[in-house]
């Protein structure tokens, strides 16, 4: 992605230094070049600072080609952009920019050659993710001087800069950066010293906590990178992504976290050392938790690990009609998705007017379907057609698969598990939709625990392609393939997972959602600047405040305790804001104020 062009006379520190050519190092130089600075950049490697002409050569190359850039402009930026090896040549810079190795040692020694060779005005910047930007700047003559300017990979697109105040920054200094940052194009975050600031500080939580899940072979790295893409919306898995970053550099980072918060998330998950030490790095080693064509490629290729395709592990069952018990919102978004697919469906609520009112859902769903031309008129009317509502769970005798949508609620799913037990002939398959309660306190209602697993849809289930399939050390084998086959029928991406809470995706989303609430409770940012973040810096689709009101807090608490109760770490006990926000009766959303407060309708 090709970064704007801002004036050609910069007003805000017009000669900058970057010291460590590698690829962030190289990708700052250019917006840097590309913004009308006059760029110094600095490597002790001669073949470094070659390597980093030639990308910028190659990158303006691809900008003229596509019409960003003149030929005129080009030859202006390579002008602007000099290389040398030694530290001297920063000597007239306005603000030089270290991305060295994190480590204490290079970086400390860059500042004091640099304390030598600047003016006193000069300001240092330490392109750090991990370490102490207070400790960088105390050992500096002029600590005042000394901020972190934490850019994300690669720099030309990604617009989220993170300026790192210590308790000893002036705030001229800050205030001439974050300019600097706005004219490049990028929106600047103001953050306190801790490691990770905002953006890793979350996000490398979240990676720790899927290597971990990983390494307890709790699931596959194929499911746990489905699931958070499929169940999230994010870019990428986070084991994919942990190959992406290098899990050398993940390790550094969370030695870092941990060592300052002693929380438990952050403490490495062992398989990262492992990897590590073993030279298995991610991408730029060509395998870490997948396998690579070679090293630096993106294209993964099959290894031992790799799932084979149409396998079939067990014989299945036939599936030809289908019970959805509820009338919420997601008990007649899966009607509706078994009967696009071409099921019989009976939909049963404790009344024949809540059944029927959540067939009429239905029918608006599938009316925006045809208005759209996502299907014809024909097929809505048929699909409606495959639809009975009734008023009691006895229309589930000749269903053959019986899947229940209703309250989060144990006793109530209980007793629903028992009726279906009852009213639902032998060898169906009974499934629970929760996301968070025990689907074997289900399976034992009943006196065939066999039958019955876990399928956790995601809202709105006719658009969310994720289903957790959830099976409990009862669940036959046979059901759990038949359920694995129903969802390609029904057009859903299956995960395999245990019977342990949040399954894959929200014991992985939540707590991160956790440690953002957490953040703006002990006044580290704003919302406002956590949600940027995340969007701007992780590729999220929502920033966390802005979806932890769209879920619902009381929701979102709820789940955070069932967390806390299974997996008894201190770091998952709820955030005392999201508990207060709830008694409060600030729910989100649908309460007009949660975090934010919201038009009413």
């Amino acid at each position: 992605m090709d970064a704007p062009l801002s004036p050609a006379s910069p007003a805000t520190l017009p000669t900058v230094a970057v010291v460590g050519l590698g690829t962030m190092g190289t990708g700052i130089a250019e917006v840097l070049a590309r913004a009308g600075r006059e760029v110094i950049g600095i490597d002790v490697n001669e073949a470094a600072a070659a390597q980093a002409v030639a990308a910028l050569e190659a990158s303006t190359a691809r900008a003229v080609r596509r019409e960003r850039l003149t030929e005129d402009e080009r030859r202006d930026v390579l002008a602007r952009f000099r290389t040398f090896t030694d530290l001297q040549a920063a000597a007239d810079a306005d603000l030089v920019i270290e991305v060295a190795p994190e480590s204490y040692e290079i970086k400390q020694q860059i500042f004091r050659e640099l304390d030598t060779v600047v003016r006193p005005e000069t300001i240092l910047a330490t392109g750090t993710n991990a370490l102490s930007v207070t400790r960088l700047a105390a050992d500096s003559a002029r600590p005042e001087r000394v901020l972190g300017l934490h850019f994300f990979n690669p720099a030309p697109a990604m617009k989220l800069v993170e300026v790192v105040s210590s308790v000893l920054t002036a705030p001229t200094a800050v205030a001439a950066v974050t300019d600097l940052a706005v004219e490049l194009g990028k929106e600047p975050v103001a953050v306190g010293d801790r490691p990770g600031f905002v953006a890793d500080g979350l996000l490398f939580g979240y990676l720790n906590q899927a290597a971990a899940m990983y390494e307890a072979k709790y699931a596959s790295r194929e499911d746990i990178d489905a699931a958070m893409k499929l169940g999230c919306g994010l870019p990428m898995g986070p084991l994919a992504l942990l190959d992406l970053i290098g899990i050398d550099t993940a390790r550094t980072v969370l030695e870092a976290m941990y060592a300052e918060s002693r929380d438990r998330l952050h403490a490495p998950a062992p398989v990262l050392k492992q990897l590590s030490e073993a030279g298995l790095t991610g991408r730029k080693s060509g395998r870490g938790f997948y396998t690579y064509t070679e090293p630096g490629s993106s294209e993964v290729v099959r290894d031992a690990l790799t799932p084979l395709t149409g396998e079939v592990v067990a014989d299945t069952r036939t599936i030809r009609s289908v019970g959805v018990a509820g009338s919420g919102t997601m008990a007649s978004g899966i009607a509706e998705v078994f009967a696009k697919a071409g099921y019989d469906v009976v939909l049963a609520a404790r009344s024949e007017e809540k059944a029927e009112k959540a067939k009429s859902r239905i029918g608006k769903s599938l009316s925006r379907s045809v208005d759209k031309g996502r299907m014809t008129a024909e097929a809505a009317a048929q699909t409606l057609d495959r639809i009975t509502a009734a008023g009691s769970y006895d229309a589930f005798s000749d269903v053959d698969l019986a899947l229940e949508a209703v309250a989060e609620d144990l006793e109530i799913k209980q007793q629903l598990f028992a009726t279906f037990d009852k009213v639902c002939k032998p060898g169906a398959v009974l499934a629970t939709t929760t996301s968070s309660l025990p689907v074997v306190a289900c399976a034992r209602a009943t006196s065939r625990p066999q039958d019955v697993i876990g399928m956790h849809f995601f809202n709105p289930a006719p658009a969310m392609k994720l289903v957790e399939v959830v099976r409990t050390v009862l669940t036959g084998d046979d059901v759990h393939a038949t359920v694995r086959e129903v969802c390609a029928k029904i057009g859903k991406h299956p995960v395999d997972c245990g019977d342990r809470a949040g399954f894959i995706v929200n014991a992985l989303l939540f707590p991160y959602l956790n440690n953002a609430i957490k953040m703006v409770q002990e006044h580290y940012a704003t919302l406002d600047d956590i949600d940027a973040a995340m969007k701007l810096g992780g590729g999220y689709p929502m920033g966390p405040f802005e979806l932890l009101d769209v879920v619902g807090l009381d929701v979102s608490l709820a789940i955070e305790k069932v967390l806390h109760r299974e997996f008894r770490d201190p770091g998952l006990a709820p955030a005392p804001l999201l508990e207060h926000l709830v008694a409060a009766g600030c729910l989100g959303r649908k309460t007009g104020r949660g975090f934010r407060e919201y038009a009413r309708r």
